[in-house]
């Protein structure tokens, strides 16, 4: 397409970033509108000539594209709501409660250590001392989630926290939400009834078939598949009796042995009554990054698998099965919505420092858990026994971490997705060595624009829309 730049009516074109798509052009603009036009459509807008009676021009004023008929008002409500969380604080807190694991997983981010190695557990006043530093958060939303190694290893800290945090909060009245990441094997009766009598949210790690999981993800001396679904049909018929308990939730992690077998990873999530899948590739952080050569995959191999897996989802919709893709979700909900989905890698500046806080057994904190997953203590930002809850979020190391992931400063201010997406910096340091990777070649930003070009191509079909309407609750 050849524009005449002289012919450019800067008085009438409203802020936005376009891009060729397929035949068409895709506008956005910073809160998060967007729209089609023909390339006929995209010159008119340009030099200002589009027809005030059309439908086109009633849609592209109604989205802010038009500058004659800004209404700053809802641009100013629509900014606000979809970056409400600049101004409220950590909100995410995850606890290591120890390193130790009974799992040998092959892409383990976080070097886990053996169930025989010492001093890797958080310890009871260290667990008091987390405790009382989340809740100088000022956000009224409070998730404490653990993690490991294996939560379950450590169930006394376990335990502590569950009933210290929940007294604690009769005083503070925060919307206190807490969940349990478990490989489920060191799981029993008595610590099922506790997680469910004080309303603990319970995920775990389910990569497919029974071959595939155990191959991913190997229980030392056991079989990691049977003790993961053996408690995940335990729980929901446990609901069945409880209807109002919270529904298991289940996360996978997507190795080169996973890539073969997209309609199968969805076929064994929904044998289990799961109605969410989260498709994640590899981070490449700890022994994960190490053993790259033998698990890994190009951002374009995922893509394609990822592509496939979403196409067999949504062909299930339309035959009534309830199944989405979260990752899928999150930027539809920044896409169709004006609501923050929460989801910390997609958000400018990102969430390390000011979303979430990683602890870890010994008290050190972090600005996030990729943060602790690194070798050395880049994003270290203090410890709770040694340093205010003021002390840690004011460190240089949120700072750096907010200035080096807010899009303003970067390429991404150029891109046509600007508005739904995001960078972690921390994986840039690590993949990198720099907190400001080159992002037009970097694997994350391949892998986020190759994801949204799939969803605006859907979203172009009414019946496709559809469906990702009523994954919002829309429709």
């Amino acid at each position: 397409m050849n524009i005449d730049l002289d012919k450019i009516n800067l008085d009438k074109i409203g802020f936005c970033r376009f891009k060729k798509f397929g035949r068409k052009y895709l506008l956005t603009n910073d809160i998060g509108e967007y729209i089609f036009l023909t390339e006929k459509s995209f010159i008119r807008f340009l030099e200002g000539n589009l027809d005030k009676k059309t439908e086109l021009y009633k849609k592209m004023e109604s989205r802010e594209f038009i500058r004659d008929y800004l209404d700053f008002d809802n641009l100013i409500e629509k900014y606000r709501s979809r970056n409400a969380f600049l101004a409220q604080g950590p909100s995410l807190h995850i606890v290591v409660v120890t390193l130790r694991c009974n799992h040998k997983c092959i892409y383990c981010q976080v070097s886990s250590r053996s169930l025989e190695e010492k001093g890797y557990d958080m310890d009871i006043p260290t667990a008091r001392k987390v405790v009382d530093t989340i809740f100088c958060s000022p956000n009224k939303n409070i998730t404490i989630e653990f993690q490991g190694g294996e939560p379950l290893v450590n169930w006394p800290t376990v335990k502590f926290i569950v009933e210290y945090a929940r007294e604690k909060n009769k005083k503070r009245e925060k919307d206190l939400w807490i969940t349990l990441v478990s490989n489920f094997s060191l799981l029993d009766e008595k610590k099922l009834k506790f997680l469910f009598k004080n309303r603990v949210g319970l995920c775990t790690s389910l990569d497919g078939p029974e071959k595939l999981h155990n191959k991913n993800r190997i229980l030392i001396g056991g079989n990691s598949y049977e003790k993961t679904v053996y408690w995940v049909k335990r729980i929901n018929n446990y609901r069945k009796e409880h209807p109002k308990l919270n529904r298991v939730n289940a996360l996978l992690t997507i190795s080169r042995y996973s890539l073969k077998y997209p309609k199968e990873i969805i076929d064994e999530y929904l044998k289990w009554g799961f109605s969410t899948i989260h498709l994640r590739p590899l981070s490449y952080l700890g022994l994960s990054g190490k053993l790259k050569d033998k698990i890994g995959y190009s951002t374009e191999e995922f893509l394609r698998f990822w592509r496939e897996a979403m196409d067999y989802i949504i062909e299930l919709n339309f035959k009534k099965k309830k199944i989405s893709e979260r990752g899928a979700v999150v930027m539809l909900r920044k896409i169709l919505t004006d609501q923050d989905p929460g989801y910390l890698d997609l958000r400018s500046p990102c969430g390390a420092g000011i979303g979430q806080l990683s602890y870890n057994y010994n008290g050190d904190v972090f600005t996030c858990d990729e943060g602790r997953m690194l070798e050395d203590d880049v994003f270290k930002i203090g410890n709770v026994k040694r340093n205010s809850y003021q002390e840690i979020v004011s460190h240089d190391a949120v700072k750096a971490a907010c200035i080096a992931s807010c899009l303003d400063n970067l390429p991404c201010d150029y891109c046509c997705y600007k508005p739904y997406c995001g960078v972690c910096p921390v994986l840039n340091y690590a993949l990198y060595g720099n907190l400001f990777a080159s992002l037009p070649n970097n694997d994350r930003c391949r892998l986020n624009k190759g994801m949204l070009d799939y969803l605006f191509q859907r979203l172009q079909n009414k019946k496709i829309k559809k469906v990702f309407d009523k994954w919002l609750g829309a429709g």
